[in-house]
């Protein structure tokens, strides 16, 4: 894994396709509960609607969230009304292996390593929104599967209250004062969850010493959870005082939980604070019961007026490199990544070994 400062221009992961399967027996031994390798949805083909699929972090309770502005202009724009099913990034794929006999969703937006997952299982058909030419090659499948709609860094939060000063180095992390107090969102089900484990493999130098260091550090944790968002709350409450997160995510709900602030550790002592890319990736699901509909959705994700929004309404990164975010929020997130070393994750090897990495975090935090 490659680390180097960050530049101007933030730098993103190169993404590589997950291996396709190569027959519907593949999926059922992945223990998917399939009656067919894919059908046709028994939905209403000419309906103005579309499902969405989708990790969270894009959507505000409050109503003011880049989704809930995207889904609102949309639906005025093209009478097409949005449905909305928010769940963690590996459980999203997961959902639409379940129901790849009878399609429910028309679009997936999810993290990698599971939107190049969904990929590999079957589960994306080929579609270039309008707008996706602007996208770097780094950030969009070159097949046309899926393409990135808001770009992300992958992040530590802490309660900025009772823990004043952030952790510096995974060590720290340790420490007594967060003895049930640190938390983060399980690996394999979480995109955000999945990135603890890449990062530690990076900063620890491979599976070992990074499963080690986990299986040290679940004498602090809470426990499982199956969706980063829900970590937020308790720390700006400060049931937690350190959990995972993602700069887009956090960043944008700092108006209502004013009490947490973003943090990288870094490898060890003396060292710098580093991350990764981890943006939101969409594709349109195959046999979408309402294709028509889920490409003029993926082609407003990616007009300009949007991706504009990306920072000021949804306090994340554009997508599209033509597009120089100036707002407020655009400042305050350069100010927030200053600094910071950005690494890019061999996406071949997790492409590889995901399931064992997974496993060997399951057997050394006993999870």
């Amino acid at each position: 894994m490659r680390t180097h400062s960050l530049p101007h221009a933030l730098p993103h992961p190169r993404h590589r396709s997950f291996r396709p399967l190569a027959a519907c027996a593949a999926v059922l031994a992945l223990g998917a509960s399939l009656t067919a390798c894919g059908g046709a949805s028994s939905a209403d083909p000419d309906a103005k609607e579309i499902t969405v699929y989708s990790a969270d972090g894009l959507k505000s309770e409050n109503g003011d969230g880049f989704y809930n502005t995207v889904f609102k202009d949309f639906e005025k724009k093209t009478g097409i009304k949005v449905n909305y099913v928010e769940s963690g990034s590996g459980a999203a794929v997961q959902r639409l292996a379940r129901e790849r006999s009878n399609t429910k969703a028309d679009v997936v937006v999810t993290l990698p390593p599971f939107i190049q997952q969904a990929d590999g299982k079957g589960l994306l058909d080929t579609y270039r929104p309008k707008g996706s030419d602007r996208v770097a090659s780094a950030d969009k499948d070159p097949d046309g599967k899926w393409t990135s709609i808001v770009n992300n860094y992958f992040c530590f939060i802490h309660n900025t209250k009772e823990l004043k000063r952030p952790p510096k180095t995974w060590e720290d992390l340790t420490s007594a004062q967060l003895k049930g107090k640190l938390q983060y969102s399980t690996p394999g089900v979480a995109g955000d969850g999945t990135a603890v484990l890449i990062k530690a493999m990076h900063d620890f130098g491979g599976q070992g010493p990074a499963m080690d260091f986990l299986k040290k550090l679940q004498a602090n944790n809470v426990g499982p959870s199956s969706s980063t968002g829900q970590l937020a709350p308790k720390t700006d409450k400060g049931e937690l005082l350190v959990a995972n997160g993602d700069v887009q995510m956090n960043y944008a709900n700092m108006k209502s939980m004013p009490n947490q602030g973003i943090f990288f550790p870094a490898a060890k002592p003396g060292g710098k604070p580093s991350t990764f890319a981890l943006p939101y990736a969409a594709g349109l699901v195959r046999n979408a019961p309402h294709a028509a509909n889920a490409k003029k959705f993926l082609d407003h994700l990616l007009s300009e007026p949007v991706q504009r929004q990306v920072s000021s309404v949804g306090g994340g990164f554009t997508a599209r490199k033509d597009i120089k975010a100036t707002d407020e929020n655009a400042a305050a997130l350069a100010k927030i990544m200053d600094g910071v070393e950005i690494f890019e994750p061999d996406w071949n090897d997790i492409d590889k070994n995901l399931d064992t990495y997974v496993d060997a975090w399951q057997t050394a935090t006993g999870s």
